[in-house]
């Protein structure tokens, strides 16, 4: 017997045992309040007597109930189904009163009436207690759902393919792991701590890995909108101020998230990725999706089934699934406190504050959404749909608080491995096969915060440049933190930014952090302020950022030389000059250069761009918020996330590599470069799924080496060459109605499992980044 059924067995040993002294505990309880119900001897037991009684007598009810009951069901089919179910109780009761009689020496009695009651309790608790105890079990959630499956296609609702093989093209299911580096999957899988991905790796025939660039912007919002959209024009950070409008933009206020996806749209005159009988799930923006479950964009539409908390409401209305959430739930706010006092106990250096509601905020984005988007990716496989993308933010979330090296952020990954497991061994039992693609939006970059290493924050800092006040002590700066206003959008209450979008002063400079990026604008100065303005107004400014030991450069607009970048020492390098290691980029490793010339173009890119300091030797940043694992500018393992595919997909190498020959700008530093192409190669491969595959090396080019040399690789099929289909772009559907997760509503109630619809339909919404 292999290691894994040892485990199974073992579980259901567990299970049994656990229902087995529940039971007799409530049997004790009975026996107590029950006057016609004894377990006693008439001249009295000792408590060690009664409570082997009581053992013995829940022990016999419920081997007769397990083996006893289905036959007298089965056998009682023809009665009637009012009379059967008055007939249940006294069957059971009568199941009861035999158990009674088999324990030695006559100790137990009631009258039959007290014994239906005692047997209808006794079986609501340990159905109630087995229930709790499988919910929680991947292996049993996989088993349900394979029966509503089946009994549906025994219904006639959804007839099941022929076998082998499942007719008609396969789908594509895109799981984001939000936050995982490329190299912290890497020894994740060799560790074991990913077993899911290591066997894919391990796999000839299996996935390939291969890292990709973010632009300087490193974050959800950038990255997930370049990738769904295919454009992420304009967008320099997390947040950041437009001096038009007087607005401050975030990428987790569902306004602003809709603004942003709107002007993609309008930039690319594209849906999305999503255009073509898609779902997206738990995401910022749409993709141009119809089905929608969390999706952060649509919390600002109104209206019937467009709410925020639509996918929280489907999900929790299923009581298996409330529970087997709860649990976990209640779990994960006692480990964060142990873990959080474990660190301070033992003076774990850098470390941050985790007290207060960040227990169940962690808890919030480590169970709640990861269970609820899980779900929603399940019930879209077993409705056959063509392309399902969903975020899983558990890591990025306890990475920023705890170091994405830590223990803490590893335990996460090890269950987020056993979702993928889950969703893997789904694809087996759906109307049609499924390539799961497995990418990340960003990394993250360690490193203790700019306010902890220095003592004061950017803000303070910049306050003090330009001669303006400054607290006596320093002031925290608030974490981007996108599951935090994901809780309050599920609790329906508005998200709100605490810093002011507008100074005390207008000629005050508003500063704002997206992890080691920092922004500062002038409200008072029409358009992109000008070096020679700020320094008239401040002539002590710039300098005092640029020679900081915490900031690695500047980037500013010059009336004379254009566009600068500011270092230490007085170095300076106008744009058009920047180089990879070379001046105040030295450290940052190749595309640099281009990912702040690009920024430098945006209409919104703020008056003056700040990067924190970055050391090669440590890999650490850090970061202008309260993050200890930060992503959002420039600097180490935050800017080289992953893409994981199935071999039977082109190389996004070689994509890249035949839109090089055909004439598109050669990526700078080469490989995979910006969230846009990661959306033209995942493009790609949705129109290789949906028909014949289109090679895109032609004959005689060479094209690119494998993208991941380390792995075992397949070899080539040769393939003459056919014309490539042109790229259809649909307009993103206006408001579409949804009432998510159709994977949970239970179709009976025994069965904790998704109800979902036999065809596709367009229908609606919300969360997170």
């Amino acid at each position: 017997m292999g290691d894994g059924k040892w485990r199974t067995a073992g579980r259901a040993l567990m299970r049994v045992t656990a229902v087995w002294a529940v039971s007799t505990l409530t049997m004790l309880a009975l026996a107590g309040i029950l006057p016609d119900f004894q377990l006693q001897s008439d001249d009295g037991d000792t408590i060690t007597k009664t409570a082997f009684t009581a053992a013995w007598g829940a022990g016999a009810f419920g081997l007769l109930s397990a083996l006893v009951w289905p036959v007298l069901v089965r056998s009682l089919l023809i009665v009637p189904a009012l009379v059967l179910g008055a007939l249940v109780f006294f069957l059971n009761g009568s199941l009861l009163l035999i158990a009674l009689r088999l324990i030695p020496d006559g100790r137990g009695d009631a009258a039959p009436e007290t014994a239906v009651v005692v047997a209808a309790v006794m079986s609501a608790v340990a159905s109630a207690t087995s229930t709790a105890l499988a919910v929680r079990d991947d292996e049993a959630y996989r088993r349900r759902l394979s029966r509503l499956a089946d009994r549906r296609r025994r219904r006639g609702r959804s007839p099941r393919p022929p076998e082998p093989g499942r007719e008609g093209p396969p789908g594509t299911v895109f799981l984001q792991l939000d936050g995982v580096g490329h190299d912290v999957l890497v020894k994740a899988a060799a560790d074991g701590l990913m077993p899911t991905v290591a066997g894919w790796l391990a796999d000839s025939s299996g996935h390939r890995l291969t890292p990709w660039r973010t632009d300087w912007s490193s974050q959800t919002g950038a990255s997930q909108l370049g990738i769904l959209h295919g454009s992420n024009h304009d967008v320099p950070a997390f947040r950041w101020y437009e001096k038009e409008t007087r607005t401050l933009m975030v990428s987790s206020r569902p306004a602003s998230a809709l603004e942003m996806q709107r002007r993609a749209i309008a930039h690319t005159h594209d849906g999305g990725l999503l255009t073509v009988d898609g779902a997206s799930r738990g995401n910022l923006f749409s993709g141009g999706a119809g089905q929608l479950a969390l999706v952060l964009s649509m919390a600002a539409r109104r209206g019937k089934g467009r709410r925020s908390r639509a996918g929280y409401f489907a999900y929790f209305s299923d009581p298996a699934n409330a529970t087997r959430t709860a649990l976990s739930f209640v779990a994960e706010v006692l480990r964060e406190i142990g873990q959080s006092t474990r660190a301070r106990a033992r003076k774990v250096t850098p470390r941050i504050k985790r007290g207060g509601l960040y227990p169940f905020i962690r808890a919030f984005a480590t169970v709640v959404e990861r269970d609820v988007v899980a779900a929603a990716v399940l019930g879209d496989m077993f409705a056959g749909r063509t392309a399902v993308y969903a975020d899983l933010v558990a890591y990025d979330e306890v990475a920023h608080h705890s170091g994405p090296h830590s223990r803490d952020a590893e335990k996460v990954l090890v269950r987020l491995d056993r979702s993928l497991a889950l969703i893997a061994k789904i694809a087996d039992h759906t109307p049609r096969a499924y390539r799961i693609v497995l990418l990340s939006d960003h990394g993250q970059s360690p490193g203790e915060t700019f306010a902890g290493k220095y003592g004061l924050t950017l803000k303070d800092l910049v306050r003090a440049g330009c001669g303006l006040p400054v607290p006596r002590r320093a002031q925290r700066t608030r974490s981007a933190s996108e599951a935090r206003d994901a809780v309050r959008i599920a609790l329906h209450r508005p998200v709100e930014d605490q810093e002011a979008e507008h100074p005390a002063k207008l000629s005050d400079p508003i500063v704002l952090a997206s992890g080691n990026l920092g922004l500062i604008s002038f409200p008072d100065i029409e358009g992109r302020a000008s070096r020679e303005q700020i320094e008239r107004r401040h002539p002590a400014l710039l300098s005092t950022l640029a020679n900081h030991p915490g900031i690695g450069f500047l980037l500013v607009r010059s009336e004379t030389h254009g566009s600068v970048v500011l270092g230490p020492g007085g170095a300076e390098v106008p744009v058009a000059a920047l180089a990879d290691g070379e001046g105040p980029l030295t450290d940052f490793g190749v595309g640099a250069a281009a990912a702040v010339r690009r920024t430098d173009t945006f209409p919104h890119v703020a008056d003056v761009m700040v990067n924190s300091m970055y050391d090669p030797a440590t890999g650490t940043v850090h970061a202008f918020e309260e993050q200890i694992g930060s992503h959002g500018g420039l600097g180490g393992e935050q800017s080289r996330p992953f893409l994981l595919w199935p071999r039977g997909l082109t190389d996004p190498l070689d994509i890249v590599a035949a839109e090089t020959a055909e004439g598109a700008p050669v990526p700078p530093g080469g490989g995979l470069v910006g969230a846009e192409a990661v959306h033209r190669v995942l493009t790609r491969w949705l129109q290789e799924s949906s028909g014949p595959q289109v090679p895109v090396r032609a004959e005689g080019f060479a094209g690119a080496d494998l993208a991941d040399e380390p792995f075992p690789a397949a070899a080539p099929v040769p393939q003459p060459p056919v014309p490539e289909a042109p790229v259809r772009q649909t307009p993103v559907p206006d408001a579409p109605e949804t009432s998510v997760p159709e994977a949970v509503v239970p179709d009976v109630p025994e069965s904790p499992v998704p109800d979902v619809p036999e065809s596709p339909v367009p229908d609606a919404p919300e969360t997170k980044a």
